[in-house]
Protein backbone atom coordinates (compact mmCIF):
# COMPACT_ATOMS: atom_id res chain seq x y z
CA UNK A 1 0.00 0.00 0.00
CA UNK A 2 2.80 2.38 0.92
CA UNK A 3 4.51 1.72 -2.44
CA UNK A 4 1.32 2.49 -4.37
CA UNK A 5 0.80 5.67 -2.38
CA UNK A 6 4.35 6.83 -3.08
CA UNK A 7 3.91 6.08 -6.77
CA UNK A 8 0.72 8.13 -6.85
CA UNK A 9 2.44 11.05 -5.11
CA UNK A 10 5.39 10.85 -7.50
CA UNK A 11 3.03 10.84 -10.48
CA UNK A 12 1.22 13.97 -9.24
CA UNK A 13 4.50 15.74 -8.48
CA UNK A 14 5.82 14.95 -11.96
CA UNK A 15 2.76 16.58 -13.54
CA UNK A 16 3.08 19.63 -11.28
CA UNK A 17 6.80 19.91 -12.06
CA UNK A 18 6.06 19.85 -15.81
CA UNK A 19 3.58 22.70 -15.43
CA UNK A 20 5.90 24.76 -13.24
CA UNK A 21 8.78 24.25 -15.66
CA UNK A 22 6.57 25.40 -18.53
CA UNK A 23 5.29 28.50 -16.68
CA UNK A 24 8.76 29.71 -15.71
CA UNK A 25 10.14 29.03 -19.16
CA UNK A 26 12.44 26.18 -18.22
CA UNK A 27 12.13 23.09 -20.38
CA UNK A 28 13.93 20.02 -18.99
CA UNK A 29 15.87 17.75 -21.30
CA UNK A 30 14.08 14.92 -23.14
CA UNK A 31 15.71 12.49 -20.71
CA UNK A 32 14.25 14.38 -17.74
CA UNK A 33 10.81 14.42 -19.41
CA UNK A 34 10.55 10.65 -19.71
CA UNK A 35 8.87 10.46 -16.31
CA UNK A 36 6.32 13.20 -16.97
CA UNK A 37 4.92 12.33 -20.41
CA UNK A 38 1.11 12.46 -20.42
CA UNK A 39 -0.89 9.62 -22.02
CA UNK A 40 -4.38 10.98 -21.40
CA UNK A 41 -6.25 13.53 -19.31
CA UNK A 42 -9.62 12.85 -17.71
CA UNK A 43 -11.68 15.70 -16.30
CA UNK A 44 -14.25 18.45 -16.78
CA UNK A 45 -14.26 20.54 -19.94
CA UNK A 46 -14.27 24.17 -18.77
CA UNK A 47 -13.93 25.71 -22.22
CA UNK A 48 -14.34 24.36 -25.71
CA UNK A 49 -13.98 25.57 -29.30
CA UNK A 50 -13.14 23.83 -32.60
CA UNK A 51 -9.38 24.29 -32.14
CA UNK A 52 -8.74 23.61 -28.45
CA UNK A 53 -10.33 22.69 -25.13
CA UNK A 54 -9.49 23.41 -21.51
CA UNK A 55 -9.70 20.34 -19.30
CA UNK A 56 -9.60 20.68 -15.51
CA UNK A 57 -8.42 17.82 -13.33
CA UNK A 58 -7.09 17.93 -9.76
CA UNK A 59 -7.42 21.72 -9.80
CA UNK A 60 -5.19 22.09 -12.85
CA UNK A 61 -6.41 23.33 -16.25
CA UNK A 62 -4.81 21.88 -19.37
CA UNK A 63 -4.84 23.61 -22.76
CA UNK A 64 -5.32 20.82 -25.30
CA UNK A 65 -5.20 21.44 -29.06
CA UNK A 66 -7.73 19.39 -31.02
CA UNK A 67 -8.87 18.71 -34.59
CA UNK A 68 -12.35 19.31 -35.96
CA UNK A 69 -12.86 15.53 -35.95
CA UNK A 70 -12.30 15.32 -32.20
CA UNK A 71 -14.36 18.47 -31.63
CA UNK A 72 -17.32 16.88 -33.41
CA UNK A 73 -17.07 13.82 -31.14
CA UNK A 74 -16.89 15.78 -27.86
CA UNK A 75 -18.93 18.84 -28.81
CA UNK A 76 -21.75 18.04 -26.38
CA UNK A 77 -19.61 16.46 -23.65
CA UNK A 78 -19.12 18.08 -20.25
CA UNK A 79 -16.41 15.66 -19.13
CA UNK A 80 -13.85 13.88 -21.23
CA UNK A 81 -11.05 11.34 -21.29
CA UNK A 82 -8.85 12.85 -23.98
CA UNK A 83 -5.88 10.93 -25.42
CA UNK A 84 -2.74 13.06 -25.48
CA UNK A 85 0.28 13.54 -27.67
CA UNK A 86 2.78 15.77 -25.87
CA UNK A 87 4.94 17.72 -28.33
CA UNK A 88 8.09 18.91 -26.58
CA UNK A 89 10.55 21.38 -28.09
CA UNK A 90 13.32 23.45 -26.56
CA UNK A 91 11.05 26.49 -26.29
CA UNK A 92 7.57 24.96 -25.94
CA UNK A 93 5.49 22.12 -24.54
CA UNK A 94 2.17 21.65 -26.37
CA UNK A 95 -0.58 19.10 -25.81
CA UNK A 96 -2.60 17.65 -28.70
CA UNK A 97 -5.76 15.74 -27.84
CA UNK A 98 -7.73 13.02 -29.59
CA UNK A 99 -11.07 11.37 -28.90
CA UNK A 100 -9.94 8.14 -30.62
CA UNK A 101 -6.72 6.14 -30.72
CA UNK A 102 -6.92 5.77 -34.51
CA UNK A 103 -6.67 9.56 -34.88
CA UNK A 104 -3.76 9.84 -32.45
CA UNK A 105 -1.95 7.08 -34.31
CA UNK A 106 -2.46 8.86 -37.65
CA UNK A 107 -1.25 12.11 -36.10
CA UNK A 108 1.99 10.44 -34.97
CA UNK A 109 2.51 8.97 -38.42
CA UNK A 110 1.88 12.30 -40.14
CA UNK A 111 4.36 14.26 -38.03
CA UNK A 112 7.01 11.64 -38.84
CA UNK A 113 6.90 12.82 -42.47
CA UNK A 114 9.49 15.45 -43.37
CA UNK A 115 7.89 18.89 -43.57
CA UNK A 116 4.76 17.92 -41.62
CA UNK A 117 4.54 19.51 -38.17
CA UNK A 118 1.85 19.10 -35.50
CA UNK A 119 -0.27 22.00 -36.78
CA UNK A 120 -0.22 20.74 -40.36
CA UNK A 121 -1.09 17.23 -39.16
CA UNK A 122 -3.99 18.72 -37.22
CA UNK A 123 -5.16 20.52 -40.38
CA UNK A 124 -5.15 17.20 -42.25
CA UNK A 125 -7.23 15.56 -39.53
CA UNK A 126 -9.58 18.56 -39.49
CA UNK A 127 -10.12 18.53 -43.24
CA UNK A 128 -10.45 14.77 -43.58
CA UNK A 129 -11.89 11.96 -41.48
CA UNK A 130 -9.33 9.42 -40.21
CA UNK A 131 -10.80 6.76 -42.51
CA UNK A 132 -10.42 9.14 -45.45
CA UNK A 133 -6.77 9.79 -44.61
CA UNK A 134 -6.06 6.06 -44.36
CA UNK A 135 -7.95 5.36 -47.59
CA UNK A 136 -6.03 8.10 -49.44
CA UNK A 137 -2.69 6.72 -48.25
CA UNK A 138 -3.44 3.05 -48.88
CA UNK A 139 -5.14 3.80 -52.20
CA UNK A 140 -2.27 6.11 -53.28
CA UNK A 141 -4.64 9.00 -53.95
CA UNK A 142 -2.72 12.30 -53.57
CA UNK A 143 -5.68 14.30 -54.93
CA UNK A 144 -7.67 13.40 -51.80
CA UNK A 145 -5.37 15.72 -49.81
CA UNK A 146 -6.13 18.62 -52.17
CA UNK A 147 -8.75 20.16 -49.89
CA UNK A 148 -6.29 20.48 -46.99
CA UNK A 149 -4.65 23.90 -46.81
CA UNK A 150 -0.87 23.65 -46.98
CA UNK A 151 -0.78 20.17 -48.53
CA UNK A 152 0.33 20.40 -52.15
CA UNK A 153 0.81 17.53 -54.64
CA UNK A 154 4.46 16.97 -53.66
CA UNK A 155 3.69 16.83 -49.94
CA UNK A 156 0.72 14.52 -50.55
CA UNK A 157 2.90 12.12 -52.55
CA UNK A 158 5.55 12.19 -49.82
CA UNK A 159 2.91 11.35 -47.19
CA UNK A 160 1.77 8.37 -49.26
CA UNK A 161 5.32 7.18 -49.99
CA UNK A 162 6.42 7.43 -46.36
CA UNK A 163 3.28 6.08 -44.68
CA UNK A 164 1.60 3.51 -46.92
CA UNK A 165 3.47 0.49 -45.53
CA UNK A 166 3.10 1.74 -41.95
CA UNK A 167 -0.66 2.31 -42.29
CA UNK A 168 -1.16 -1.09 -43.90
CA UNK A 169 0.86 -2.71 -41.13
CA UNK A 170 -1.29 -0.97 -38.50
CA UNK A 171 -4.43 -2.31 -40.17
CA UNK A 172 -3.06 -5.85 -40.31
CA UNK A 173 -2.54 -5.75 -44.07
CA UNK A 174 0.69 -6.12 -46.05
CA UNK A 175 1.95 -4.18 -49.07
CA UNK A 176 0.66 -5.56 -52.37
CA UNK A 177 2.72 -5.62 -55.57
CA UNK A 178 0.42 -5.82 -58.61
CA UNK A 179 0.84 -5.34 -62.34
CA UNK A 180 -0.21 -2.18 -64.14
CA UNK A 181 -3.20 -3.96 -65.73
CA UNK A 182 -4.34 -5.40 -62.41
CA UNK A 183 -3.94 -1.98 -60.80
CA UNK A 184 -6.33 -0.52 -63.39
CA UNK A 185 -8.81 -3.34 -62.75
CA UNK A 186 -8.47 -2.80 -59.00
CA UNK A 187 -9.17 0.95 -59.23
CA UNK A 188 -12.25 0.42 -61.41
CA UNK A 189 -13.57 -2.27 -59.07
CA UNK A 190 -12.88 -0.03 -56.07
CA UNK A 191 -14.84 2.86 -57.58
CA UNK A 192 -17.77 0.60 -58.44
CA UNK A 193 -17.98 -1.00 -55.00
CA UNK A 194 -17.68 2.31 -53.16
CA UNK A 195 -20.48 3.67 -55.39
CA UNK A 196 -22.59 0.74 -54.18
CA UNK A 197 -22.16 1.98 -50.61
CA UNK A 198 -19.35 -0.22 -49.28
CA UNK A 199 -16.70 1.26 -46.98
CA UNK A 200 -13.65 2.28 -49.01
CA UNK A 201 -11.03 0.87 -46.63
CA UNK A 202 -12.90 -2.44 -46.26
CA UNK A 203 -13.14 -2.70 -50.05
CA UNK A 204 -9.44 -1.93 -50.50
CA UNK A 205 -8.43 -4.64 -48.05
CA UNK A 206 -10.81 -7.12 -49.71
CA UNK A 207 -9.51 -6.36 -53.23
CA UNK A 208 -5.91 -6.63 -52.04
CA UNK A 209 -6.65 -10.03 -50.49
CA UNK A 210 -8.30 -11.30 -53.69
CA UNK A 211 -5.48 -10.07 -55.94
CA UNK A 212 -2.91 -11.60 -53.61
CA UNK A 213 -4.69 -14.98 -53.78
CA UNK A 214 -5.71 -14.70 -57.45
CA UNK A 215 -3.05 -12.59 -59.24
CA UNK A 216 -4.24 -13.76 -62.68
CA UNK A 217 -7.81 -12.50 -62.30
CA UNK A 218 -8.58 -11.01 -65.71
CA UNK A 219 -11.48 -8.58 -65.59
CA UNK A 220 -13.21 -5.93 -63.52
CA UNK A 221 -16.39 -8.00 -63.51
CA UNK A 222 -14.64 -11.06 -62.11
CA UNK A 223 -12.92 -9.01 -59.41
CA UNK A 224 -16.18 -7.30 -58.38
CA UNK A 225 -18.02 -10.63 -58.19
CA UNK A 226 -15.25 -12.14 -56.04
CA UNK A 227 -15.30 -9.08 -53.78
CA UNK A 228 -19.09 -9.12 -53.40
CA UNK A 229 -18.94 -12.70 -52.15
CA UNK A 230 -16.61 -11.64 -49.35
CA UNK A 231 -18.31 -8.34 -48.58
CA UNK A 232 -21.85 -9.71 -48.36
Amino acid sequence: MRTKALQSIESILNIVYSIVFYEVGFIPSCRQYRKIMISYIKGAITYKNPTYILVETAGIGYHVNISLHTYALIEKAETVKILIYQHIKEDSNALYGFAEEVERSLFKHLISVSGIGPNTARLVLSGMQPDEVRAAIIGEDPKAFGRVKGIGPKTAKRIILDLKDKIMKDSGDTPLLISTSNNTIREEALSALVALGFNKITVQKTLNKILREQPNIGSVEALIKAALKQLS
